[in-house]
């Protein structure tokens, strides 16, 4: 029998020709170069943006470059692990991160694992990190207080649940202490809180986590940890993570309370991923798509109507200025994408203000919406007496002789200034609010030494408490002041004064 080669050719040709599966290299890839936590990948057709990706020795990364013909890939490990030459297998899934009631309590890093020791977490549910926010049609307008228990913040600049109220200020002027005494003050108000640490040091998380424990806050908290020793892309992807979580909750009808600390260190990381990945600079060497980054992030904080559950999610992200310069290019950003800000000004907290908030710098859009009726009822005229006293302020250091009506406004002003003073770690119910502005507003401290406030309105409110305690039932049940309240509360003040 003889082997026609002829036959055989055409035969090879048929098999080639009805051969349909092409040489597949659309799941794996070979990374041609890595350094700085990117590798360049070859091969990779079908991967999506933001696609998990299965390095060697247990390393993850996430594609975000998708070039003609090689992907970018950031990694979550040890980049020394890996070499040119390794493949890399795609995972088919964005990143996601577990959500769930079992985070409470918990620290973990940008990918939801546990580093605070405490052993696994066991959640059954994860959610991918990026997601189109909420529709203007599923949202509620925002018109429940979140209570800061900061005097200055809920009588001057509100903040309410589905609000995001951005924090600025240059670095140790007490932007974290705010976001700090937020948390602590939700203790038995419904609130869940997640607090996103970026590019901080490891000590001073632990510190945190520490205060918050000492006060029973991390029961409903989870802290979110990319500190400065980690790689660049797990400090970009964080806050996306901790969001995520929020979400959970938000979709469940529970309220959530979220600091980012801080979206500087966040722009820069990005940067630093952005040059790394070959994009090209713009402002201040930043990728173009910088605005966006942010801008994503803070769109899904919002309130949900009725018919959606309900559940809001109020922002607090925190930005670190140069020199008190707010028209930067990343404070600029976040200003316009954000519903107000609390500015706090360095010259303020060295003068010993604390909190050190400029009251005409710092706004809240959504204003008295989201205010209890009794603290808008004695605090309505507060921005403008402040705003007076410090224009006035400025002329009477020229000025040496003042007319009467000056020096009233002056020593009113300086009052305030007094009575809006806080100590950290020690929030106030709305009720003692109300009682401390109504003094200070109706001229009661006035005739005062300085020294004298504090412990002046420390005693009145425990007289009060003692014995006007129905007048303090009417203002926590009401959250207003009727006529017949503000005579109670000015019969009280008047009365315990001539003890004082």
């Amino acid at each position: 029998m003889s082997i026609n080669s002829n036959e055989i050719a055409s035969l090879i040709k048929a098999q080639i020709k009805n051969y349909s599966h092409k040489i597949e290299n659309d799941d794996v890839g070979t990374v041609i170069s890595v350094g700085d936590g990117i590798a360049n990948v070859y091969g990779l057709d079908n991967v999506m943006l933001s696609e998990l990706l299965e390095f060697p020795h247990g390393v993850y990364g996430m594609s975000m470059n998708l070039n003609e013909d090689s992907v970018g890939a950031i990694l979550f490990g040890n980049d020394s692990l890996i070499e040119e030459g390794d493949i890399v297998k795609r995972t088919k899934r964005v990143v996601e991160v577990p959500v769930g009631d079992e985070l409470l309590g918990r620290v973990v890093n940008a990918l939801g694992q546990p580093i605070d020791g405490n052993g696994v977490i066991k959640t059954t549910k994860t959610r991918p990190i990026e997601r189109i926010a909420p529709g203007v049609m599923t949202r509620k307008s925002v018109d429940t207080p979140v209570e800061t228990g900061i005097k200055a913040i809920d009588t001057m600049i509100p903040i309410g649940r589905g609000q995001r109220e951005l924090i600025i200020g240059d670095r140790q002027t007490g932007k974290t202490a705010i976001a700090i005494d937020t948390i602590i003050n939700q203790k038995g108000k419904n609130m869940i809180c997640v607090y996103v640490a970026i590019g901080q040091k490891n000590s001073t998380v632990v510190q945190l986590v520490e205060k918050l424990k000492a006060h029973g806050a991390m029961d409903y908290t989870v802290v979110v940890s990319a500190t400065a020793s980690e790689l660049a892309p797990l400090q970009y992807i964080a806050p996306y993570a901790g969001v995520t979580m929020a979400e959970e909750w938000m979709e469940q009808g529970k309220d959530v309370l979220i600091i980012y600390d801080d979206l500087s260190k966040h722009a820069v990381a990005y940067r630093t991923l952005a040059l790394l990945l070959k994009r090209s600079p713009g402002r201040e060497a930043y990728p173009g798509d910088v605005f966006y980054l942010h801008s994503r992030l803070l769109e899904r904080a919002c309130r949900l109507s009725k018919e959606y559950g309900g559940g809001s999610i109020t922002a607090l992200p925190i930005i670190e200025t140069q020199a008190g310069d707010i028209t930067a290019y990343i404070p600029t950003n976040v200003i316009s994408i954000t519903d107000g800000q609390i500015f706090l000004q360095t010259e303020l907290f060295n003068a010993g203000q604390r909190p050190a908030i400029d009251a005409g710098l710092s706004v809240s859009r959504v204003g008295s919406a989201a205010q209890f009726k009794c603290i808008k009822q004695v605090s309505k005229s507060l921005k403008i007496d402040i705003a007076s006293f410090h224009e006035l302020e400025s002329f009477a250091q020229f000025g040496s002789d003042l007319d009467e009506s000056t020096k009233r406004i002056l020593k009113h002003g300086n009052v305030l200034m007094e009575v809006l003073k806080q100590h950290q770690y020690s929030p106030l119910t709305f009720v003692d609010q109300t009682i401390e502005i109504f003094a200070a507003q109706e001229r009661y401290l006035d005739s005062l030494e300085k020294e004298q406030i504090s412990p002046f309105l420390e005693g009145l409110k425990v007289f009060l408490k003692k014995d006007y305690k129905d007048l303090i039932n009417n203002i926590q049940t009401n959250k207003s002041l009727t006529d017949d309240d503000k005579k109670m509360l000015a019969k009280g003040i008047n009365e315990y004064k001539e003890t004082f």
